[in-house]
């Protein structure tokens, strides 16, 4: 029996089979690609760019300014989706490549979905040294691109044209996976792009895609379901998974059933609304007193979809109770069974409504959910005491949320933000409403992710108001796609804060006893200060700018833009020293053992006398 084929190049392969993965969406059939972000090189504009271009009709192309940064919008894309929908990127071969390996790691370490095709050397090897090649003096098979391995939860160098069917096939089983997914890499060479094959016409069927949803395992459920029962001080970790298996309503449906309090991590801040009487809010270094309250004293936690890191458990500090049980509710085993944790492979709202059915008509005790509630009360309270507005002429970071959230929050507006002081103080203080209107990407915490990421969220929710809140030091490190917003219509607004340099980091240094040393700009080597004009750097892309001198001014600015239609940037200079006191938990950031320096000894002394606290393993 004859195969029916059609003749193409494998570039031209790669492009057709993309449009013909499809997903639902509110009982609707999509793309599951949302377009391709591409800048070409002479590594992929011959092969993959002609190929793009043959489907620029329904996979649509956008060009980037940096590939770092097309990558992590393509990624913040994926995580406003939920996981349902992500992108594609393609570069060049060499530095083109290589820019995309943070990114790589930022989505291998938050599970996050993402397609990177680079291009690669020549298979045949017959221009060898070609341009931009890092060649191995004892290792012919390998290329930059090798550095994509540890980073990518698949990789594979497409040498033959053949050899893409699998590859794809594979690529896309992995995207699509709740416990795997991750960023796939697959490296093009060159050559082989623009090669022809006969590719069978089944591999460009339509497939379409929905979510994996894995139920409990019997016995493991079981076990989950003992422990609740008998738990005196439960409370349930909300992380990240539960927004991925959009399984909020199941949340606050098990948590008033059961009268459990919920505290949120910082990919799982927004699975239920602030103002839900259950949601305690951040949990950990950067958590409530409300929540980590409850943490030091819980008996059972029941960790939904969250990987445990250390700004969560405040390095194993947080959880003092000597009976304290573990259940990690996930659907990657490697996170379910961390520390001990009695594990229940599961969905997240497959989980939750096994677990709550078994329990039947479990309730906590009423007066550890009370006692929940007055915690939060009191927390609310210095919240707004922390947020309130204010004339002082350098205002703390804390002021600036609380302008932005009067100006601004509401159940359209999703807030991103990355790196620096703003994650601690937005987990504390932002008060999201709805599932996904927090988003941060805190697993690598990437310097740069800010106005990218605003981009790819604007590009996934174009009806939705998206604030990006940024530091100077983060803005400097990655901007450049302020110009890629103007050219594609899509508006975001720009909180940057300028404290004159790092100021998280300076407080960290601070903190362990350091001396104030090469982070705010002042404290650097420098013959003169820079002055930056961030509002006239952003105006120079096509952004709308204002230059704020107080709280009030930020407020009205922030009113003033909101039906601006491009991309705003406000600026406003803040304290560098100035966080939020009310909260938060010790953070393991070991301290020099020696030094002639009374502050370090100082600092160790009391980092010895808190790593007493810790649980390990």
């Amino acid at each position: 029996m004859s195969q029916k084929t059609v003749r193409l190049t494998m570039a031209q392969a790669v492009a057709r089979f993309l449009t013909r993965q499809m997903t639902i969406i509110d009982g609707e059939r999509v793309p599951i690609f949302g377009g391709v972000f591409a800048i070409f090189g002479h590594g992929n504009v011959a092969g993959v760019g002609e190929a793009l271009y043959g489907v620029r009709e329904t996979l649509p192309t956008y060009r980037a300014q940096n590939e770092q940064g097309m990558a992590n919008a393509a990624i913040a894309f994926a995580k406003a989706s939920f996981r349902r929908r992500f992108m594609a990127c393609t570069t060049s071969i060499g530095p083109g490549a290589l820019n995309m390996v943070t990114s790589a790691a930022l989505a291998h370490v938050n599970r996050l979905p993402v397609l990177l095709l680079p291009g690669d050397v020549f298979a045949n090897r017959r221009p060898d040294p070609v341009l931009q090649q890092v060649e191995s003096f004892g290792d012919g098979t390998i290329s930059a691109n090798d550095c994509f391995k540890p980073v990518s939860r698949y990789f594979d160098r497409i040498t033959r044209p053949e050899q893409i069917i699998p590859a794809l096939r594979r690529a896309m089983q992995v995207l699509t996976d709740p416990a795997d997914c991750g960023p796939v890499t697959l490296s093009l060479c060159q050559d082989v792009q623009a090669e022809a094959y006969d590719y069978p016409e089944s591999f460009f069927d339509e497939k379409v895609w929905v979510p994996r949803r894995i139920e409990p395992d019997l016995d493991e459920l079981a076990s989950a379901i003992e422990a609740l029962r008998s738990a005196k001080k439960p409370i349930i970790i909300a992380g990240g998974g539960v927004l991925y298996s959009e399984a909020s309503a199941e949340l606050a449906a098990f948590a008033e059933k059961h009268g459990i309090p919920v505290v949120e991590t910082q990919a799982g801040k927004s699975a239920l609304p602030h103002s839900h009487p259950l949601n305690m809010g951040s949990v950990g270094v950067t958590g409530t007193s409300a929540s980590n309250a409850l943490a030091e004293e819980a008996d059972v936690v029941l960790a939904v979809g969250s990987r445990l890191q250390d700004f969560t458990t405040g390095s194993w500090a947080l959880f003092k109770n000597e009976a304290l049980k573990i259940i990690g509710l996930n659907v990657q085993a490697f996170d379910a069974g961390k520390h001990e944790g009695q594990p229940l492979i599961s969905d997240a709202r497959a989980g939750l409504n096994r677990i709550s059915g078994g329990l039947g008509s479990y309730k906590a005790d009423s007066a550890w959910t009370e006692r929940a509630k007055a915690g939060k009360a009191e927390w609310l309270a210095a919240a707004e005491r922390a947020t309130a507005t204010t004339n002082a002429a350098l205002p703390s970071d804390a002021q600036v949320i609380g302008a932005v959230q009067r100006a601004r929050g509401g159940r359209k507006t999703t807030l991103v933000c990355a790196a620096g002081g703003l994650p601690g103080e937005l987990h504390k203080l932002w008060q999201a409403e709805e599932p996904g209107g927090y988003h941060m990407e805190y697993g690598f915490s990437t310097m740069g992710y800010e106005v990218a990421g605003g981009l790819g969220v604007k590009l996934a929710k174009p009806d939705s108001d998206v604030i990006v809140m940024v530091g100077d030091g983060s803005y400097m490190m990655l901007n450049s796609e302020i110009a890629s917003s103007i050219m594609l219509g899509a508006k975001f607004t720009v909180v940057l804060l300028d404290n004159a340099g790092y100021g998280c980091i300076n407080r960290l240094q601070m903190e362990t006893g350091g001396a104030n040393f090469n982070n705010l700009l002042k404290d650097t080597h420098h013959v003169e200060l820079p002055q930056i004009d961030f509002a006239a750097h952003a105006a120079a892309m096509g952004a709308v700018t204002r230059k704020v001198g107080s709280i009030p001014e930020l407020e009205a600015a922030l009113a003033e833009t909101a039906d601006e239609v491009r991309t705003t940037v406000i600026v406003i200079d803040t304290d560098p020293l100035i966080t939020t006191e009310a909260g938060g938990h010790w953070w393991d950031v070991a301290v020099p053992e020696v030094s002639d320096r009374d502050q370090v000894k100082a600092a160790r002394e009391g980092y010895e006398k808190a790593l007493q606290a810790r649980r390990f393993g």
